[in-house]
């Protein structure tokens, strides 16, 4: 049997740190539930879906594009989409993240928020007000940026947005450490974690 026919597609990506390296904001085993879990499920199941048909070679982007077209493909949009939002989260974050953006996505963020500390409690209230389960993010649209939620497997992508940054508001992305609170959560992942060389190079790749 030819080795590259037993590949996955679309493997699930690795991670760019340690498991252990966000702590301990987010521990080891809830990465490990996280990523070798939900985030391997999805992309497993998206596998599944997509074998022997059209869609077996196209991107991830374009098979999540494609799921929303009339007749929608709820069960493979839902996989897809978080496969995509879950990659695109782990780059979001990175040990020893947070702090200040680089200069010209600061004075962006200064322009279109009225202030840097207004643009986190922006990000802040929505990931903490996401009812259920979902995603907060940082996007561009129409040259300005703008503070978005997304509920279950939503993504920006599809809505003419290029997201720069997201935060993972599921439980299983926080319950393990942080219980029912959420808010201690999403405090310390803006402040600790966020990953602003990678918003930046979101920015830059803009259309």
């Amino acid at each position: 049997m030819d080795v590259a026919s037993t590949s996955p597609t679309h493997p699930l990506p690795p991670l760019p740190y340690a498991q252990d390296a966000l702590e301990p904001v987010i521990s080891r085993r809830t990465v490990e539930f996280h990523y070798s879990r939900h985030h391997r499920g999805y992309v497993d199941t998206l596998n599944k879906l997509i074998a022997g048909t059209s869609l077996a070679h196209a991107s991830l982007e374009e098979i999540v594009l494609h799921a929303t077209r009339a007749p929608r493909q709820d069960t493979l949009f839902n996989n897809a989409a978080q496969a995509w939002n879950h990659a695109f989260y782990w780059r979001s974050l990175r040990p020893d993240g947070g702090g200040i953006p680089p200069a010209a996505l600061l004075q962006q963020l200064e322009t279109d928020f009225g202030g840097f500390d207004r643009f986190k409690q922006a990000l802040a209230a929505a990931a903490v007000g996401r009812f259920g389960s979902g995603w907060a993010w940082l996007v561009l649209e129409g040259g300005k940026l703008k503070v978005v939620q997304t509920s279950n497997a939503d993504t920006p992508i599809v809505h003419n947005q290029t997201p720069l940054l997201t935060i993972d508001v599921w439980e299983h992305a926080y319950y393990l450490d942080h219980q029912n609170r959420r808010a201690d959560y999403v405090r310390e992942v803006i402040d600790r974690l966020l990953n602003w060389e990678f918003a930046m190079a979101n920015l830059e790749r803009r259309p």
